[in-house]
């Protein structure tokens, strides 16, 4: 049986204190668990998580008496150290994927490389200022931080929909089943790109 990709991670600073326990492999047997201290950002992870057949438990303690900004950054960084050392060496899986995700009238897609070339444009084209105590400002920051930490190459565009929150999650699912399609295994041990790295 193939081995489960798992990570832990704990990334300190003077502004966080996050703990993180990643497995890629658990469609079957998810645990889930977060704490961000940001009822919005740990709707959205768990819908991530959720939707990529991960088992996720991620806690932060962030300076949450300033604003949302350490907390929600430092987490989407974590989480993508985390992403990439559970994934290692790129080798036999798909390396792209694509998803379109709808949450009622909104419409979210996310194409996905992963590529060790980080990159990330983001366009979720949220209007309201806040998302229960979280700035929407900082929604797509999360996505990309978490990108760059990860190194690979992102694109999420939400494509139409009038309610903030249903755009917000629409895009986080599309992302979770974009990452899911790209890190199959394929069955094989090879680097899927012509270089021959990535």
């Amino acid at each position: 049986m193939t081995e489960p990709r798992t990570a832990t991670v704990s990334r300190k600073t003077n502004e966080t204190d996050i703990h993180i326990d990643l497995n890629l492999d658990s469609q079957f047997d998810q645990k889930i668990d977060i704490d961000t201290g940001i009822g919005f950002l740990d709707h959205m992870y768990h819908a991530l998580a959720k939707h990529s057949g991960w088992s996720l438990k991620l806690r932060c303690k962030g300076d949450l008496h300033i604003d949302d900004h350490h907390t929600a950054e430092d987490t989407g960084i974590a989480l993508g150290m985390a992403f990439k050392q559970a994934l290692g060496t790129p080798k036999g899986i798909k390396r792209f994927g694509s998803a379109f995700c709808p949450l009622d009238e909104a419409l979210a897609r996310s194409v996905v490389d992963i590529s060790g070339r980080p990159f990330a444009d983001i366009n979720l084209g949220l209007k309201r200022e806040m998302i229960g105590t979280m700035s929407t400002e900082m929604i797509p920051h999360v996505l990309l931080s978490f990108a760059f930490a990860a190194g690979i190459t992102l694109h999420v565009d939400v494509l139409k929909g009038t309610n903030d929150h249903h755009r917000s999650e629409s895009a986080f699912k599309s992302l979770a089943v974009a990452i899911k399609q790209a890190v199959e295994r394929t069955g094989g041990n090879d680097v899927p790109s012509t270089k021959g790295v990535l």
